[in-house]
């Protein structure tokens, strides 16, 4: 599919932001951090302004605001009932433009993400833009299918609407989620195509900046892969837009111990540095026990851009694992059904041309299925009809429940017993039984 060129536009504070940093040469690291009050949420994006490391801050919402019930967030507020993040549209534009100005001032670098879910974003991204802030998330698919029942085409139209209110306003910022896409147990190429896919549709619809999402996965050298293919097909796709890769911590179950967790984390900036990956989502030691609090993103923030400061290197893919041309198969797939591509994501996921693997949404096929080998590399177990390779025909490969949950907790034994061990398990991309 061949994009006109992009019109050219002034960046916006968030992208200008990351094209400083990448110019300097650091890792842009961002922590994932909401709060319900403008107090609480202006004392957390003050205290990331103020971290030793190259952010930017973040505002989370809630999950009433997510689903479009700004009633109960409203009430929420009104009567000082708990949320799990900071209602937007229930504050109404001139509150958060207050606490962005209280926070920022006229030619400050630090720049502010609004961070969400919702499938149908429309309300929260008027809001967002009332209030004077321009960087967004999600995408008609990595925010539909795991985090709703909205069909898919119900949330291709509600994003398409968005992105044309996004691309009204210049200098607006939109990163894909599509490569986060349930977490963990996702194949990269599948993680890779997704972001790529979600990034062309925001185009097709007028965004001129963009960003691109990667979830570190359970073997180091797949994901040096993913991130190298990730921008191969960027480049091919998106050559005439401003974009960034943005590579997220770990989102499966953290480790336990706070060795555990921080050596992840840190593994995780090192692979970021590695690969020149431009941004950079922390977890905090506190993922596996509790709600991090503010000090608990100031340290993971600051433990992150410590440890991509000292990584080695860059790495140079070596192609073992082949998600390259996998990701760059199913990416043309889709692209082949319709020239719009929101109509061949909705007619890729009617055909499983797309199948997300242990993804229950009622548009997902449900067919396939993922497994981690002997390298600690995840592989297709069974890919329905995606046009993949599955690993079939090496030995029993049948999937039991107690498979799954050890895969679920690969990534957090690894870590532990590597904590309690430190002799004993090296980092991931190693086969720790």
């Amino acid at each position: 599919m061949n994009l006109p060129p992009a019109p050219t536009r002034p960046l916006g504070a968030f992208a200008t932001a990351i094209a400083h940093a990448r110019h300097d040469g650091e890792l842009v690291v961002q922590p994932r951090m909401g709060m319900p009050t403008l107090n609480e949420m202006g004392q957390g994006l003050s205290a990331v302004k103020r971290a030793r490391a190259r952010v930017v801050g973040t505002i989370t919402l809630d999950s009433y605001t997510r689903v479009g019930d700004h009633d109960s967030a409203r009430r929420a507020l009104d009567n000082g009932s708990d949320l799990n993040g900071y209602p937007i549209v229930a504050h109404g534009p001139d509150a958060t433009r207050a606490l962005k100005e209280k926070v920022t001032a006229p030619g400050d670098p630090f720049a502010i993400q609004v961070r969400h879910g919702s499938a149908q974003p429309y309300d929260i991204i008027q809001a967002l833009l009332d209030a004077g802030l321009d960087a967004t998330e999600g995408g008609p698919i990595s925010y539909c299918l795991p985090y709703s029942r909205t069909p898919i085409t119900d949330s291709v139209d509600a994003w398409a609407r968005s992105c044309d209110l996004l691309a009204s306003h210049p200098g607006t910022h939109l990163e894909s989620f599509g490569g986060c896409m349930l977490g963990q147990l996702c194949p990269p190429s599948l993680l890779v195509a997704l972001s790529v896919l979600e990034c062309i549709f925001f185009r097709q619809h007028g965004l001129t900046s963009v960003s691109l999402s990667y979830a570190q996965q359970t073997n180091r050298d797949q994901d040096i892969e993913a991130l190298h293919a990730l921008r191969t097909l960027a480049t091919e796709h998106l050559d005439s837009t401003d974009w960034h890769v943005v590579l997220y911590s770990y989102m499966g179950v953290f480790p336990r111990t706070v060795d555990g967790a921080l050596e992840l984390l840190r593994d995780s900036a090192r692979l970021a540095a590695a690969t020149r990956t431009e941004r950079m989502i922390v977890k905090t030691p506190a993922e596996a026990h509790r709600i991090p609090t503010i000090a608990d993103n100031i340290t993971a923030l600051e433990e992150a851009a410590q440890a991509a400061r000292t990584a080695p290197d860059a790495a140079r893919p070596n192609g073992e694992f082949g998600v390259l041309a996998e990701a760059r198969t199913l990416v043309d797939a889709v692209l082949e059904l319709h020239p719009d591509v929101g109509q061949g994501l909705i007619r890729a996921f009617q055909r499983g041309i797309l199948d997300v693997p242990y993804c229950l949404h009622a548009d997902n096929a449900q067919r396939a299925r993922s497994f981690i080998d002997a390298r600690g590399s995840l592989q297709w177990h069974r890919a329905g009809a995606m046009p993949v390779t599955t690993a079939r025909g090496s030995g029993d490969l049948s999937l039991r429940a107690e498979d799954l949950l050890k895969m679920l907790g690969h990534v957090q034994d690894t870590y532990d017993r590597a904590a309690l061990n430190p002799s004993g398990v090296a980092a991931l991309g190693t086969n720790p039984s």
